[in-house]
């Protein structure tokens, strides 16, 4: 059995990993750890890997974590030549578990990263299950995300948005990113260390973050329906129960469309909900990773 502190966990994403995967359009950075069955974790925008810190103490004991940071995230490797878009994310994904061989994984996806893993795998013979977290559901989404699909495309998004992002107060707005979190607080330590000081103090991961927003297709989310139609392992969702960026109320709508799917409520959680309460959300989905019965 393998044991991970927090910190340790923590300390893993400060420092570049040992270990690059070459996805064709970039480099996916790749950290490794704990022991037991496979789980590939893909995360969302603007995240990397270290969105997952919190649920590995939880989870490594039990499955090994295969953690990337997508190009453009993190210690990815690119540069401004590099195309960014969800569809090379998508494409990524698949290369990746086609590299590491993984033929019995499990998935692990984090808003946008639901949405990528769904559509690199869904129907995919080497996945046994899958795991999202508050992330996109058929048939749209709402006012809140789209909001920050609609300011992307200003002229001067990115500056204006790392400016915001790294501004105490403002970036405790609602309307920004105050409601991620229940606790607002949760903003000023680890998450800015890693998410939000980088968009700032790295020109060309804020270039790459916008790239990114600016190539996403609601078409994508549409299609999801006819992806969930696909999937026939067992699904498990955990979501915040007061998540303004994907309410609850469409993921328990949701469930009817996959074969196999049950969902998880976490009181009080937020988008977010992973980074703010790791312990309830691991222990929701660890049986779904494990291929054990699954439960509300």
């Amino acid at each position: 059995m393998t044991t991970m502190t927090p910190a340790a966990a923590t300390e893993l994403f400060r420092k570049p990993p040992t270990h690059h995967i070459d996805v064709g359009a970039g480099e996916v950075a790749y950290r490794r750890v704990g022991s037991g069955p496979d789980v590939l974790f893909v995360h969302g925008w603007p995240a990397h890997g270290a969105t997952f810190r919190g649920l590995l103490p939880h989870l490594t004991p039990h499955v090994t974590c295969h953690v990337l940071d997508l190009v453009g995230a993190g210690h990815s490797r690119f540069d401004r030549t590099t195309p960014i878009s969800l569809d090379r994310h998508i494409e990524s994904v698949r290369k990746v578990v086609d590299a590491l061989d993984l033929d019995d994984v499990a998935v692990v996806g984090h808003d946008s990263g639901g949405m990528i893993a769904r559509h690199a795998l869904a129907g995919d013979e080497r996945v046994r299950a899958m795991a999202f977290v508050d992330t996109e559901l058929p048939p749209s989404v709402n006012w809140r995300f789209k909001q920050f699909l609609w300011m992307s495309a200003l002229p001067g998004f990115g500056p204006m948005l790392a400016w915001a992002a790294n501004h105490r107060l403002l970036r405790r707005n609602r309307f920004l990113l105050g409601d991620c979190f229940a606790d607002r607080a949760v903003l000023d330590g680890e998450f800015s260390e890693f998410f939000l000081v980088p968009l700032r103090d790295d020109p060309l991961r804020q270039w790459a973050a916008v790239k990114l927003i600016r190539s996403f297709d609601l078409r994508r989310v549409a299609q999801l329906s006819g992806l969930h139609a696909q999937i026939r392992v067992p699904v498990k969702l955990v979501w915040g129960t007061d998540d303004p960026f994907f309410p609850v109320e469409v993921a328990r709508r949701a469930v009817d469309s996959f074969a196999n799917a049950t969902l998880t409520e976490v009181p009080r959680g937020k988008l977010f909900v992973h980074e703010e309460f790791p312990e309830a959300v691991a222990k929701a989905m660890l049986p779904t990773l494990l291929g054990q019965p699954q439960g509300v």
